[in-house]
Order: structure tokens, then sequence, then C-alpha cells
């Protein structure tokens, strides 16, 4: 299996200090490869994350609050 992509909005990001913590948290995910945090102040940041295996959504979600900021549903 090849790795795998997917793209996450969150709300809640205002600063650089912000990209870094959720960027952080989600590298740490097992099986994470890359993450790439797009900031957007005053609306939805994105997230691209690679992985070379499934990434629950709950595990996502659990990595960007305790960042502390919040995974916008999909």
């Amino acid at each position: 299996m090849g790795e795998l992509t997917n793209t996450y909005g969150i709300t809640g990001m205002t600063c650089g200090h912000c990209v870094t913590s959720v960027d952080e948290e989600l590298s740490a995910l097992p099986g994470v490869t890359a993450v790439a945090v797009e900031l957007t102040v005053g609306g939805v940041s994105t997230a691209r994350v690679t992985s070379s295996q499934p990434l629950s959504t709950d595990d996502v979600a659990a990595a960007v609050e305790e960042a502390g900021y919040t995974l916008v549903a999909s």
C-alpha cells in the first residue's frame, strides 16, 4: 500500500505557534510521514497529513484537540 494523504480543516488557530503545536501533535500519530499546516487567520486553517496507514478521524481530532484547537467536521 502506498502513502495516503488527507486534508483536515482546523479552527481556532491564530499564529505560527498554533501551526507548530498542531504539526507536532499530528506528526506524533503512528504512521504519519509528513504534515503541512496552512494558517488561515480568522477562518478555517488546513492540515494535510500523509501517512503510511489509514488514520481514524477520531485520532486526528484528538491530536488537534491536544494542541488546543478543533477539527472541523467534514
